[in-house]
């Protein structure tokens, strides 16, 4: 832990340029870290990874409709069925009537005392090493790392949106080879 904090700390004598550099790198760095560790946090609780992140969307906000489901995840209403059929059969999800309009659903978050000790259990120890690396920083300087995190969160959603806007539209194998 302290060889990474003193090369985080030594990066500070670089170049504005050197360090945009190092910033984009970094950005790639934590962006697959993130992509593996969650696939492991997966892996572990018999998952998939999209599961998993929808299971964590449905116990930060609470119950959500499948379409709502759907938009926070970019995911299709078909592609979210999928992943709600999965939930329910792991035990971590249930559909209800919604009690607002009968037309559609609300997906309920399950076992939330079960997937919250396993959590801890998976990702106690990456918490613990985080707060320790928090601590070598004020908090004027974690305030300002918090700011860019929130700026780069939005940042990434709305390219996401914008990547999602250009999907083309698959076309079957058999329409590829009667052309």
């Amino acid at each position: 832990m302290t060889k990474i904090i003193q090369e985080v700390k030594h990066k500070k004598s670089l170049s504005r340029s050197e360090l945009s550099d190092s910033l984009e790198k970094g950005f790639r760095e934590v962006s697959t870290a993130g992509v593996m560790l969650h696939q492991a946090v997966a892996d572990q609780l018999g998952l998939h990874i999209t599961d998993h992140k929808c299971v964590g969307m449905l116990c930060e906000f609470g119950p959500l409709s499948a379409g709502e489901l759907a938009e926070l995840t970019g995911l299709t209403t078909g592609a979210i069925t999928g992943v709600l059929n999965r939930l329910e059969g792991a035990g971590y999800a249930r559909r209800v009537p919604n009690p607002e309009d009968r037309r559609n659903i609300r997906v309920e978050p399950r076992n939330l005392a079960k997937f919250g000790e396993r959590m801890g259990e998976l990702l106690g120890p990456l918490r613990e090493k985080m707060k320790l690396l928090s601590s070598t920083y004020s908090p004027e300087q974690l305030a300002l790392v918090l700011e860019f995190m929130n700026a780069s969160v939005a940042i990434s959603r709305e390219e996401t949106k914008r990547l999602q806007s250009r999907i083309p539209v698959k076309t079957s194998r058999l329409q590829t080879r009667k052309s």
